[in-house]
């Protein structure tokens, strides 16, 4: 990684380029916006839907889920390239709270850059909240004909 301040890829270049391949994410049924992206990490968020609760009026665990391993892999684009074959490896959530329905906005710092691997770790709250309704962690591993 040579430049370690300036990420190679904008919020809006992310949008352009993932748009094709995750289908209807970024329209308003999917839902999903990138706010900011830097080198390591990225903010997203999810507009509330109520059709992501689940019994007892929580967003469902599923939906924290896809957020959570959706935020590093924008980090990892937005921190090395365009890079759309590194894959997930490792997921592990805690649940905390119950999040509000409303937006969830989460925030993936990668805490590790391997030449294969990369570590981070995801913070996930209701808008407009401080206590984290879930933390995660994700490792992805990166093809290595993509390691510089």
């Amino acid at each position: 990684m040579k430049d370690m301040a300036t990420p190679k890829l904008s919020a809006k270049e992310l949008e352009t380029l993932l748009g094709p391949e995750f289908p209807g994410m970024f329209d308003p049924d999917g839902g999903y916006s990138i706010e900011k992206v830097w080198f390591g990490g990225s903010r997203i968020r999810k507009h509330y839907n109520p059709r992501s609760l689940r019994p007892g009026g929580t967003i469902s665990g599923g939906t924290l889920m896809k957020l959570a391993d959706f935020a590093p892999y924008v980090a990892i684009l937005a921190s090395i390239g365009w890079v759309p074959l590194a894959v997930t490896t490792n997921l592990s959530i805690s649940f905390l709270k119950k999040p509000a329905q409303r937006d969830l906005i989460a925030e993936a710092r990668m805490i590790k850059f391997g030449k294969r691997l990369a570590v981070a770790q995801v913070s996930i709250r209701s808008d407009g909240e401080d206590q984290l309704a879930a933390h995660a962690t994700a490792t992805y591993s990166i093809p290595s004909s993509e390691v510089k």
